[in-house]
Formats: C-alpha cells, sequence, structure tokens
C-alpha cells in the first residue's frame, strides 16, 4: 500500500475536467443500472474465493468503494462503468438462460437442458468458476455440466473451464465446443509472444495498484482479472461455418462465424428457442480494441462492423434478449436492433475515416488526435472507451494498412530509445534545464507534454531521482482524467514502478494447458523463438527425432536459425544425433522437465548425444519482468 500513500491529490485542471465529463454526458439515464440489476437471484455470502494455496484470487467486495461519489481522482464516467460492472452475482437473461457476473473480468453463461447444464465462456479462473457454478446451483438445483462451449480464443473465456468440467467427464461424453482456429490461436497468443503479452498486462490491468479512488478502478470490459488456476480442455465439437446448428442436452444452437472481429477465432449464438442472442464479445457495453495495450493481431474494424450487420440480418426478428460474455443483456427487439446498430456504426465509422484521412496523407497521430465521433454515437454509453479508445483504435486501423512506418523518412531509421534520449536531453540544455522547464509544465496542466519531455531524462538517465518523480506525478494526474480503465492502469503503473521500481507480472505467460495444447509443430516453432541467434551464428547441428509411431522430426541448426521438418527438410548431411522416443517423452526434453543426461533412460539414442545439449544451449529464457517506463 506504499503506492497509495504516495499518491497525490488531482491537479486543479484534472479536477475541472472531470467535473466537465459530468455536464457533457447523460447521467441521468438510469437505464443500464435497471439492466444490470435486472433478474438478480443472489450472491454468495462469503466474498472471499479461495485459491489451492488458500490465498485470494478474487474478493467480492474488493470494489465496494464504488458505491460512495466519484471523487476528483477518478473520472466520472469510468467512476460509473465501475459500479456497473462490479455488481455480482448469479443473473437470469431468460428463461433457462442464466449468467454469472462480477466473479471475474468475464461473465460465465449457464443455459439450461433436458438433463443438466450447458456453461458457456468458464472465466478466467478454476476457482472463480467453481465459485460461479456453485452459486447457480444453489439457487437452480445441482444441475450436471452435459456441455461446454468457448465463444472464443482468450483466457477469460476458457481458463478456469477445470472448475466446471474434468478430463474424465470429457472423456465421458461432455462435449466441448469452439470455433473452427480455437486452439491455435489459444495456444498460440499465450506462447509465442507470452511473455511480453503478460508484462505489457500488468500494466493494462493495473494487478499489483490499490483497489480504491487512487488506484485500480476498473478495466472497463469488468473489474480486473482472477489470479487463480488457468487451464485448457481442448474443444471436442469444432463450429466451422455460419449457419451450423448444434443440439446439447436438447439446446439447440445456431451459429455465425465471426473470425478477425475481437478474436481471431470466435463465433456468436443464437438459441431460437429462447429467443436470445450471444454475441460472445463483439458487441459489449463499451468500445473494444482494434489492438490491445498488451499487444495481438490487429482486428480488422471493417469485417467486425460487416459480421454486426449479418448478425442482425441472420437472427433479429427471432430475438428477444441479446447478451454477451461481459457486461448486462439489452432487452427487447428494437433496443437490441439499436444496440447493435450503434455498436456497428462505431467500427465503421472508426474504420472508414481512419483510412479517408491516412489516404490525405495524415498519419496515426494526427489521425487519433482528429478524430471525433458522431454525437448519437458520443451519447451512447456503451459505445465509450473504457476499454478500447478512440485514440489508440484508429492508430490500430492505420497499423493495419499502413504499418509501423509512417512514411516520412526522417522516422524511417530512428535512434532507440535510450540513444534518441541523451541526445535529445543534451541538446534541450541538460537535465537540469528539462526538469526546470517540465516543472513549469505541470504547474500550467500540460500533464501529457511532461510524460513526454520527462521520459528524455528517465531514459537518459534513469537514476535521476527528480525526473522520476515528476514522471510519476504527471502519469499519475493523467490516469486520474484518463475515462479509459485500462489507460488509467497503464498510467498509475508507471508512476508506481517509476516511485517504488518493478512490480513484476502478478500473471503467469503459459500454463501447463496451454503447452500440452501446443501442436508438436507449434512447439518446434516456439523454440526457434528462444534461439540466441549471435550466439549462435557458427553453430551447426542437425537433430532427427523418430517417434515410436513412425514419424520423424528433423531439427538444424544454422546461421542461427533453428528450423524443423516432418521429414529431413531436403538435409544434404546425416544428422549429428538420432534419438528415438515416445512423443511424451519429447516434448518433455523440448520442454525442459527432461534433461538431457536422463534421456538415456526413455530413448534409444545414435550418433553423438552431446549435440542436442549444444542445441537446447542455445536457446533463452524470456524475462517476464522486463522493465518498461525505464531503459
Amino acid at each position: 500500500m506504499a503506492q497509495a500513500r504516495r499518491s497525490k491529490a488531482a491537479r486543479t485542471e484534472i479536477a475541472a475536467a472531470n467535473e466537465a465529463v459530468r455536464v457533457r454526458y447523460p447521467f441521468d439515464d438510469t437505464r443500464d443500472f435497471d439492466d444490470a440489476a435486472r433478474g438478480f437471484l443472489g450472491s454468495p455470502d462469503d466474498s472471499r474465493i479461495p485459491g489451492p494455496q488458500g490465498e485470494s484470487v478474487w474478493d467480492l467486495d474488493a470494489y465496494a468503494f464504488l458505491g460512495q461519489d466519484c471523487p476528483e481522482t477518478v473520472n466520472p464516467s469510468l467512476w460509473r462503468q465501475g459500479r456497473l460492472v462490479t455488481r455480482h452475482g448469479l443473473f437470469e437473461v431468460t428463461e433457462g438462460i442464466y449468467q454469472v457476473r462480477g466473479f471475474d473480468l468475464s461473465n460465465m453463461t449457464l443455459v439450461e437442458g433436458e438433463r443438466g447444464v450447458l456453461v458457456i465462456d468458464p472465466l478466467v479462473s478454476a476457482e472463480t468458476a467453481a465459485a460461479g457454478l456453485a452459486l447457480y446451483r444453489a439457487h437452480r438445483g445441482d444441475r450436471p455440466v452435459t456441455g461446454v462451449l468457448y465463444t472464443h480464443s482468450h483466457v477469460d473465456h476458457f481458463g478456469g473451464v477445470r472448475g466446471v468440467v474434468t478430463d474424465a467427464d470429457v472423456a465421458g461424453g461432455v462435449p466441448v465446443i469452439a470455433p473452427e482456429g480455437f486452439l491455435a490461436h489459444a495456444v498460440s497468443e499465450n506462447v509465442y509472444a507470452g511473455t511480453a503479452m503478460a508484462r505489457r498486462a500488468a500494466y493494462m490491468f493495473g494487478a499489483a495498484l490499490p483497489k480504491g479512488p487512487q488506484g485500480q478502478i476498473s478495466a472497463g470490459l469488468g473489474q480486473t482479472a482472477s489470479t487463480g488456476s488457468v487451464g485448457l480442455i481442448p474443444p471436442t465439437l469444432t463450429v466451422a461455418r455460419t449457419g451450423q446448428s448444434e443440439s446439447v442436452d436438447g439446446i439447440r444452437m445456431v451459429f455465425q462465424m465471426t473470425p478477425g472481429t475481437e478474436a481471431p477465432a470466435e463465433l456468436n449464438i443464437h438459441f431460437p428457442d429462447r429467443a436470445a442472442l450471444c454475441m460472445a464479445e463483439n458487441a459489449t457495453h463499451n468500445l473494444h480494441n482494434l489492438l490491445t495495450l498488451r499487444g495481438a493481431e490487429v482486428r480488422d474494424a471493417r469485417v467486425w462492423a460487416r459480421y454486426l450487420t449479418e448478425a442482425m440480418e441472420l437472427y433479429l426478428a427471432g430475438t428477444d434478449v441479446a447478451f454477451a460474455s461481459h457486461h448486462w443483456p439489452v432487452w427487447g427487439r428494437e433496443r437490441v436492433r439499436e444496440f447493435l446498430s450503434e455498436q456497428r456504426d462505431t467500427y465503421a465509422y472508426l474504420h472508414d475515416q481512419t483510412l479517408r484521412m491516412l489516404n490525405q496523407g495524415l498519419t496515426a497521430p494526427e489521425i487519433a488526435e482528429l478524430m471525433e465521433m458522431p454525437p448519437a454515437l458520443e451519447r451512447a454509453w456503451h459505445t465509450h472507451g473504457y476499454y478500447g479508445s478512440v485514440n489508440h483504435n484508429t492508430k490500430a486501423v492505420y497499423q493495419r494498412y499502413l504499418g509501423w512506418y509512417d512514411g516520412n523518412p526522417a522516422r524511417l531509421w530512428a535512434y532507440p530509445p535510450v540513444e534518441s534520449a541523451r541526445r535529445y536531453v543534451e541538446f534541450m540544455g541538460g537535465a537540469d534545464e528539462v526538469l526546470r522547464r517540465a516543472g513549469a509544465s505541470f504547474a500550467e496542466g500540460d500533464f501529457r507534454w511532461v510524460v513526454e519531455v520527462v521520459n528524455h531524462v528517465v531514459f537518459a538517465d534513469p537514476d535521476n531521482a527528480q525526473a522520476r518523480a515528476l514522471q510519476a506525478d504527471a502519469l499519475e494526474q493523467l490516469g486520474y482524467g484518463s475515462e479509459n480503465g485500462t489507460w488509467r492502469n497503464s498510467f498509475l503503473m508507471g508512476a508506481l514502478e517509476l516511485r517504488h521500481g518493478p512490480v513484476g507480472t502478478p500473471t503467469v505467460a503459459v500454463v501447463p494447458d496451454l503447452l500440452a495444447a501446443l501442436t508438436l509443430d507449434q512447439l518446434f516453432d516456439a523454440l526457434a523463438i528462444r534461439v540466441d541467434g549471435p550466439g549462435s551464428w557458427d553453430k551447426e547441428v542437425t537433430v532427427r527425432w523418430n517417434l515410436d509411431d513412425g514419424r520423424r522430426v528433423t531439427q538444424w541448426l544454422r546461421n542461427g536459425v533453428l528450423v524443423h521438418s516432418f521429414g529431413d527438410g531436403g538435409q544434404d548431411r546425416d544428422p549429428d544425433t538420432e534419438i528415438t522416443l515416445a512423443e511424451a517423452d519429447l516434448r518433455a526434453v523440448l520442454l525442459g522437465t527432461l534433461p538431457p543426461p536422463e534421456l538415456a533412460r526413455h530413448a534409444r539414442i545414435t550418433g553423438d548425444p552431446s549435440k542436442l545439449a549444444e542445441l537446447l544451449g542455445c536457446l533463452t529464457e524470456p524475462d517476464p519482468d522486463f522493465a518498461i517506463v525505464t531503459p
């Protein structure tokens, strides 16, 4: 709680800007609060959800402070969203469809069948999912789980699956349904760039921040992510096309495939017998990300908008309620039409206007600064940038079409941050002069400029205590004024680490179930990413793996590149070593749980066994705690 003690009050400029928000937006519109409360059945008496060691992985009352009036240190619009997403418990959506909300970043939906219940998107952690299922059963009876459905490939929609079913349940016939491509994207996102994403997610979700008026309020999409046990049970039934219909336990579902929207593999679900439409994460009560602050593949705003149009064309006539895997439902056909239309128009407008301006020669930061949303969309609370933002989404559209380079050769070969910072500080008259001028800018309330210019001093001299303190103060003020939950968390996390040093990454990037779900091809690719290229320029090693089921994989290291082939890859040389073993043992070797010296007990080895150790010795370990606000 040191950060809470060191936090400052909101400056006059931020307090005034936050007060202006109250005038600008329709805070007297309470429909969302009515909808968020509708169908409430109850919540547990015990607010704490424990983990395997007794530690708390979720506290239902952690955000109880949001019941008070909004303070000057929080944007009132974000405070409003925080109050809405912190509402927790079991809710009836319509007859036979229920949601557990406020138990994690996402919602868990439960659809009653003839014998049991279908679980859709079982949260982040097994512990929160199990607690949600227990709450459902306390109100609706001890129904067995007769199916699981993942709407898309992000961890908050599958990570808690082991809290609702076991491997034995699935082997016994409980289906696990997912869209085509789900498994490949779920594991690749969390393995290939997982370490960097997890570190950046620590800023995006602000898990290390104290929860309170000067700390973490919300992530916009939900409060934050739970910290329990993450797992993955691979799908047993794949949905491959729009219009595909499946029945589970008497529950009839018609699917709409939506790849390239909020996730590379995603689907919407229509329940024709319930007149209900599940929009997964394609239409929620905020503007979503086209590119998340943690990093991901850039999403396509154009196809996102088109899929929303298609959803209305296909299902609106048979829909009386629309719900999603975050936030609260929308009831009534005309309100559903309005909601989906405004969501569609938001993504289409961002896409089309960004393209219009980039074709006039504007760069991504220029477009982001100029972009204004139509008044009718700005008045709709569900289009506000609590999670995504207009600013960084326009930059994502630009990146999707034109990439990182803005066309100006002056920025084609810029110095990296530290070298650039040293030169800037020298040109500007030295660190003392920069800080003197930045201090004046801070007093004038120009916090954006302070953050930009003082960053040069921090990167030129990371031990400069005055620079770190001023940068932290400016970041803190930007956090206080942000309507976007992930921007607020990122600004305040920057202030926290500048004041107190790195706090690390609260989440584990790669968990055993994700590693187990990697195909062998993906696993070999994941190893290639870890090769120390310069350190292995002069090495040439070939290892052949003969699996006991007859498959053969050849790896060769040359020119600092580790390549593999399910054959010999056209190699014109014999392998340095050849190893015959079971696939499970091969995976253990590649994952580092079976050291090469112990391999002889599990495999038949010919050639030079030291070559395997030489190859594995070229692999580096990722750093889950790399610096972000300092060099």
